[in-house]
């Protein structure tokens, strides 16, 4: 395919490409696909996974053709004056980094920064490796406590990253008069089902800092039209008292509570009015970490806390939450013997790591065995909303585009006559998406573009 059409920003049309030099590519595309399918279709029977790709993959199929179609619009004077910026600043910061060395030196060769920190300034050495010291962020982070260089140098690997992979390469990426971007959607390459995104990948424009949110500004609607983000309010948690069935956990959710304020008020035995944004922070840390399946040690290093702590909140969690302890280890000793796990919608990940005599690869196959039924079934209730919004779309129930998913949001324009209306009925399809024991909420956002947006129906 690359030699019809190219690749990346080169990439063109394959209406360009002549009809004699496309016509065998694509019918060896067509026979392949039949053969396959002959081999395959049935084996889709034998494991139960019929329903599954019938009523929910191929129909996405062409919901995400549209979406790429349509493609998102991007902001091109905005995104390349952000680019000088970032320039500006980079060849700033790169002069305080010669200054902090005493010299000037080859800023992007790990080789010569490590002799300036390691031989001239003396640091300390954090990890070898094969070639020699490591000089990646977490070292430089560590050793930025100790000198100024190693935070200069982190600045300006965050500048140089966010110029290049994001505003040069959305730049390059811009087509036609509207200068959108149209991304590949992929629906097979996360294992749990997720959908990723590729060329460019629009679901890790980053969000946490401040320079990645000034990226997320760049994506705009059609003119006169909103942006509006739909976003599952903590899905996975859900899904794990769904699943669980822990009584503790599904009332906090259908009383509404914040469940993270829930969870250390149980592990910590106080009241809501005692709480800190401390003891709130260990909770929330506690509660994703349950769901991903993390051991004391890996709760210890995010914390920042002895392992012996660690454990003793993972073991008052299990106590205070007795439901989601009994449906881990009913999972795993259903992977052990089944050697793989399914969603509740029956997607299926294969474990055959589960047995395994190293300690490492069985450890992580069990994480994988109990965070792939959430994540999984997360994965597959946005999938059953985006296609209950097409056929609503179909219907003329709600006006505007869907753009981008992006794990557990939906990106949309709306034009604005329709902005009231449409929000509500893309909220109400979303939290009826599929039947749980508890409620699912959708969290509404609108705005002129996907930085600055304010909450939809809160004060």
């Amino acid at each position: 395919i690359e030699q019809l059409i190219g690749k990346g920003a080169k990439r063109i049309s394959m209406d360009a490409v002549p009809i004699d030099e496309a016509a065998p590519y694509a019918c060896a595309d067509a026979d392949m696909t039949l053969r396959l399918a002959e081999m395959l279709e049935p084996q889709l029977k034998e494991k139960g996974l019929g329903p599954l790709f019938y009523d929910m993959e191929m129909p996405l199929v062409k919901i995400l053709a549209a979406m790429e179609r349509v493609g998102t619009r991007i902001d091109r004077p905005y995104l390349e004056a952000l680019g000088r910026d970032l320039r500006s600043r980079a060849d700033h910061i790169e002069l305080e980094v010669y200054e902090h060395a005493g010299e000037r030196f080859n800023i992007n060769s790990p080789k010569q920064l490590s002799t300036i920190l390691f031989e001239k300034l003396k640091l300390p050495v954090i990890r070898k490796t094969k070639t020699g010291f490591s000089t990646d962020e977490e070292v430089l982070v560590k050793l930025s406590e100790q000198h100024p260089l190693p935070k200069s140098l982190i600045d300006y690997r965050e500048l140089q990253k966010l110029n290049s992979t994001y505003v040069d390469g959305l730049l390059a990426a811009a087509r036609g008069p509207e200068d959108r971007i149209h991304t590949s959607f992929n629906q097979t390459v996360a294992a749990t089902g997720r959908l990723s995104s590729s060329n460019p990948n629009l679901q890790n424009i980053p969000i946490r800092t401040e320079l990645g949110r000034k990226i997320r500004q760049a994506f705009i609607p059609k003119t006169g039209w909103t942006l509006l983000s739909a976003d599952y309010s903590q899905i996975d948690l859900r899904m794990l008292a769904h699943i669980s069935e822990d009584e503790t956990l599904c009332n906090a959710f259908k009383k509404g509570e914040d469940i993270h304020t829930t969870t250390a008020c149980e592990i910590f035995g106080i009241t809501a009015k005692e709480m800190t944004p401390e003891l709130r922070r260990v909770a929330k840390s506690i509660n994703f970490g349950i769901v991903y399946g993390i051991s004391a040690f890996g709760l210890a290093q995010q914390l920042k806390i002895p392992i012996e702590e660690a454990d003793a909140h993972i073991k008052r969690y299990f106590e205070r939450y007795p439901g989601v302890k009994a449906w881990i280890e009913q999972t795993l000793k259903d992977a052990r013997r089944d050697g793989y796990v399914r969603t509740l919608l029956g997607r299926v990940r294969y474990l055959p790591e589960i047995q395994s005599l190293n300690g490492s690869m069985r450890g992580f196959a069990e994480r994988t065995a109990m965070n792939t039924p959430i994540q999984g079934t997360s994965a597959d209730v946005i999938k059953l909303a985006m296609i209950k919004l097409s056929q609503a779309h179909a219907a003329g129930q709600w006006k505007g585009n869907m753009l981008v998913q992006v794990h557990d949001e939906l990106l949309f324009e709306i034009p604005p006559a329709d902005l009231v209306h449409s929000q509500s009925k893309i909220k109400d399809l979303m939290e009826t998406a599929i039947p749980l024991r508890i409620p699912v909420v959708v969290d509404l956002k609108a705005g002129a573009n996907w930085s600055q947006m304010q909450p939809v129906g809160k004060s």
